[in-house]
């Protein structure tokens, strides 16, 4: 296995081991990767000048046709590899489903399509997002019309697989995007049928910012010879964020502290996580209460629904969103700057999803963990896991917490995940 650490000039990832398989190239430049020229045009005017670490190695092997498995920190333009490597590998002219990738969350299946559609700008590309919660006749419509690209969520997919509305015998790339929540329980066994109808030989490519080690072992009953491109665990810390927690003795002491702290939330804007969707609408209601204003959003909401809440926050309509963990991953609205945390996740790789939220592609960001004395154990493991440092917060963090500048550029491909 090879292990070489990245020079300081290479793109954004200073500080990053790469443990790879096998020697993995390093093309430094878009123009160097052999793109199409009309792909090349979409990329530069989507805002992107120069790859990011994981798009410099991950990129050519996939359009190569290796299966490749490719992880890095949370806003190093994962969804961009992909999307870039699947635009490269289509033949526009056949009107036939080529690439299918799937997500955990419908908004992320969403945004994946978004992504596609304007890297392709210049290609004709036709991308449908398949997910459940939207109209069944308006997905075969649009599946029967030919889409090149599919995003969509296991479930879904599967279904249109099922009624014969989404043709599979020209698939020739799988996409899993946070294959670490795709394999697990709720999905593996959908991903499985989906797999079923694959045409043999399909590559399978896999993304994701955490990839335990018993998903890993999974991937060789559907992977061949891969290419593996990974993070080293200690180096998973998110370069740029600032960690914080407030010590609250008792649960109801945590509203009074966020209240305390609203006047910051909207100085950017800010995403407040709780675990269950039963405590994201006792909190909302409370906070509206009080007169503060927030939106909500989690998965019992109507998609109708969803899609309106995170169309108004992406525009800054609404400056602060409290959520399940379905906006925990890949989702990236480039104004966030803070993200707190009313309840600690479950899970130690929850952790570096959420907080993942601010300080994208090299932007400064602050998180927030409310903290128990129940919980601090929970804290510290975080800490030891990711080898980083969670302060206790100062008693003023809103200068920590800022928009970019009057005029400040800020470049398109912070929106992409």
């Amino acid at each position: 296995m090879a292990t070489r650490k990245v020079k300081g000039n290479d793109a954004d990832l200073s500080n990053v081991v790469f443990e790879t398989s096998e020697e993995v190239q390093v093309t430094p430049t878009f123009d160097s990767m052999g793109l199409r020229e009309e792909l090349l045009r979409g990329i530069y005017a989507y805002g992107f000048e120069k790859p990011s670490a994981i798009q410099q190695r991950s990129i050519k092997p996939i359009t190569s046709g290796r299966d490749v498995i490719a992880q890095a920190q949370s806003g190093t333009g994962k969804t961009a590899t992909f999307s870039i490597s699947s635009l490269q590998i289509l033949d526009t002219q056949l009107r036939e489903t080529q690439v299918l990738a799937l997500s955990p969350t419908r908004e992320l299946a969403t945004q994946i399509q978004r992504v596609v559609l304007a890297l392709g700008d210049h290609m004709n590309v036709q991308c449908h997002s398949c997910i459940g919660g939207t109209n069944v006749g308006e997905d075969i419509r649009k599946l029967e019309y030919g889409q090149h690209i599919v995003s969509g969520t296991p479930g879904r997919v599967r279904d249109m697989i099922s009624r014969r509305a989404l043709r599979t015998r020209s698939i020739k790339m799988l996409v899993l995007d946070e294959a670490d929540e795709m394999l697990n329980k709720g999905f593996k066994e959908q991903i499985y049928e989906v797999y079923r109808y694959l045409p043999p030989g399909t590559q399978v490519v896999l993304i994701s910012a955490t990839l335990p080690h018993e998903i890993l072992e999974m991937t060789h009953k559907f992977m061949s010879n891969p290419i593996r491109i990974l993070v080293k665990r200690d180096e998973l810390t998110l370069e740029g964020i600032k960690q914080f927690f407030v010590a609250v003795e008792r649960e109801e002491w945590k509203f009074d502290t966020l209240c305390d702290l609203y006047d910051t939330l909207t100085i950017t804007q800010a995403v407040i996580f709780c675990n269950t969707k039963r405590k994201v609408d006792w909190l909302t209601e409370k906070m509206v209460e009080a007169n503060f204003t927030v939106a909500s959003m989690h998965g019992d909401m109507p998609q109708k629904e969803r899609e309106a809440i995170m169309k108004k926050f992406r525009a800054g309509d609404s400056r602060v969103l409290i959520s399940t963990d379905v906006w925990a991953r890949g989702l990236d609205v480039q104004q966030v700057s803070l993200v707190i945390n009313y309840d600690l996740p479950n899970n130690r790789e929850l952790y570096i999803h959420r907080i993942g939220r601010s300080g994208r592609y090299g932007r400064k960001g602050v998180a927030i963990n409310f903290v128990k004395s129940d919980d601090i154990r929970i804290l510290r493991d975080i800490e030891q896991y990711y080898s980083t440092q969670i302060d206790e917060m100062p008693m003023n963090v809103s200068h920590l917490v800022f928009p970019p500048r009057y005029g400040e550029f800020v470049p398109h491909h912070s929106l992409v995940a």
